[in-house]
This record gives C-alpha cells, sequence and structure tokens, in this order.
C-alpha cells in the first residue's frame, strides 16, 4: 500500500510542475499563482501545498528539470565512443544550444532563470557543479588516452567551465549576443588547446 501511495504522490508532483512549466512559459513566473496552477489540474491550491510548500519550491522543482534534462544530455555525450576533443565539443556546443533555445528564445523562461538566480542559488550551484564534473569526466578520458595533458583534473574541469560561461550561462548568453568576442567554436579551439600535451601544442 505505501509503495502505491508513494507512486501516487510521485505522479501528482511530477503533474504540478508540469503545469507549472507550462503556464510560467504562457503567462510568466511572477504572473502565475498556486491558484492557477491548481485550477488547471482541478484540485485546490491547498491540495498542492501538500506536495509544495510554496510557489517557490515548484519554481525550484521545475527549474531543476530543465537544468536536468541538460545534465542527462551531456552525460550521455560523455559517455559515448569516440576521441575526447570530439565529444568535449559537442558536449559544449549542445549545453549552449540548449540553454539558448530554452532561456533566450524564450522570455517567459527567461524571466524565471533571472528569479531563479536570486531566489534558488543552490539550485543553479548544483548544477553548474555538474555540467564542470562532466566536463572533467571527458578532460579526465582525453588524459587516459594521451589527448590532453592535465596534472590537476578539477581545476582543468573548472577552468574549462569557467571559459565556456559566456556560451552556458543564459543570461550571458542573451547580453552577449550582439556584442563582440570569439565565436562559441574559436572558444572551444582554445580550451582544447589550453589542454593539448605540451609536446604538441609547441
Amino acid at each position: 500500500m505505501t509503495l502505491v501511495s508513494e507512486h501516487i504522490e510521485r505522479d501528482t508532483r511530477e503533474r504540478i510542475l508540469v503545469v507549472a512549466e507550462r503556464l510560467f512559459r504562457q503567462i510568466g513566473y511572477q504572473k502565475t499563482t498556486v491558484a492557477d496552477i491548481a485550477k488547471e489540474l482541478r484540485m485546490s491550491p491547498a491540495n498542492v501545498y501538500r506536495f509544495f510548500e510554496s510557489k517557490k519550491a515548484i519554481h525550484e522543482g521545475v527549474a531543476r528539470g530543465l537544468m536536468g534534462e541538460v545534465e542527462v544530455e551531456a552525460r550521455r555525450i560523455a559517455r559515448t565512443p569516440g576521441p575526447a576533443a570530439v565529444r568535449l565539443r559537442e558536449l559544449m556546443t549542445t549545453v549552449n544550444r540548449m540553454n539558448t533555445e530554452r532561456y533566450v528564445g524564450d522570455s517567459k523562461l527567461h524571466e524565471m532563470v533571472e528569479i531563479a538566480m536570486q531566489e534558488d542559488w543552490d539550485v543553479c550551484v548544483v548544477h553548474i557543479e555538474c555540467i564542470a564534473s562532466i566536463i572533467g569526466e571527458v578532460i579526465a578520458q582525453g588524459v587516459a588516452s594521451g589527448e590532453f595533458e592535465a596534472p590537476d583534473l578539477q581545476l582543468a574541469s573548472l577552468c574549462a567551465c569557467t571559459a565556456m560561461m559566456r556560451f552556458f550561462h543564459p543570461q550571458m548568453i542573451a547580453q552577449c549576443a550582439n556584442k563582440p568576442g570569439p565565436t562559441i567554436d574559436q572558444m572551444i579551439d582554445f580550451v582544447i588547446a589550453g589542454l593539448s600535451p605540451r609536446s604538441r601544442a609547441n
């Protein structure tokens, strides 16, 4: 009986998050109320609060879900066979593409991300750390195969991730879109050159 009730609870939480994300996209996070979400689900606001203690908690769940989808795709790329440099390029361009499509092209979702940066910073930090860790996984594989040279893997992954922040961070993608600077391919070339063994770089 407990397993059935846990399954129903998970399913209800997921339905609340799906409806909340749709409303955030349609009318914006600020204008969406818990009552709006409850109405769409044909339940009372009190019932929604049984699963999420606040609108902020719903927002955090939606943000975590969107970021989680990027993480899943990044992990998939990291774990496919092939040269580390090729996978690192695909991983970085994919993170940029997914964040651009989701947040920059959609003004309502962009608003949600801005609020996440202010209110749910812990969720953002965990996501950034996760992406840096996945990048570190590919760099470690490149070091093992002789493609890369990185005495300090953690530092190398942090530096690579920081170098790509203009292309990863939703707000920076939007703000830097029409400003001078390297293209994403040029930046990735720079990162890969920095990871290349010194004998090959010289």
